[in-house]
């Protein structure tokens, strides 16, 4: 795919809709979390937040990077996958390929909480005009932590007590509040 920030809306959109297994939800989680942060950054913008304005504009391109690197994360999942099934060490591999995958969800969906919660100030301090745009940008932040938090569980199933799961859940229910 390369460069997702040089990427049209629209080839991304074709890129995610093709039969190839990337990108997919995550990257789809961490464009969805940078547009909903640069709507945070514009209602922080206007309201003369600049601190908040930074803050979203420094996770909209982290969660752009994100993006970028779901697919790439994914990778050794599916070279694992592709094990004959009576390889030995197949399952093991698969574990931890899965585990690793894990963390650029995680790093999405708690993003997409500070993201959320940016948005929110921007709506509550900011202009009435762009309460609207404000408010969108949390609603698109709180979908896409539950997104990735849901991909965090898929990737860690196999390893229910790992910390990571609680601070998926957490991210998206604050994400969610408001």
């Amino acid at each position: 795919m390369g460069d997702i920030r040089d990427t049209t809306v629209g080839a991304f959109l074709d890129a995610t809709a093709d039969r190839t297994p990337a990108p997919g939800g995550g990257a789809g989680a961490g464009v969805a979390c940078a547009l909903a942060a640069a709507l945070a950054e514009m209602g922080a913008r206007f309201a003369g937040l600049e601190d908040a304005a930074a803050r979203a504009a420094e996770l909209r391109a982290a969660t752009l990077r994100a993006a970028e690197a779901d697919a790439a994360g994914y990778a050794p999942v599916l070279e694992a996958i592709r094990l004959p099934a009576d390889a030995p060490d197949r399952a093991e591999r698969v574990r931890e390929a899965l585990s690793a995958a894990a963390d650029v969800p995680l790093a999405i969906a708690e993003a997409a909480a500070e993201v959320a919660a940016l948005a929110r100030r921007a709506a509550a301090e900011g202009r009435p005009a762009l309460v609207g745009d404000a408010l969108t940008g949390a609603d698109l932040a709180g979908a896409a932590a539950a997104a990735a938090a849901r991909l965090v569980a898929i990737d860690l199933e196999a390893l229910p007590d790992d910390p990571r799961l609680a601070r998926a859940r957490a991210a998206a229910e604050s994400a969610a509040a408001g």
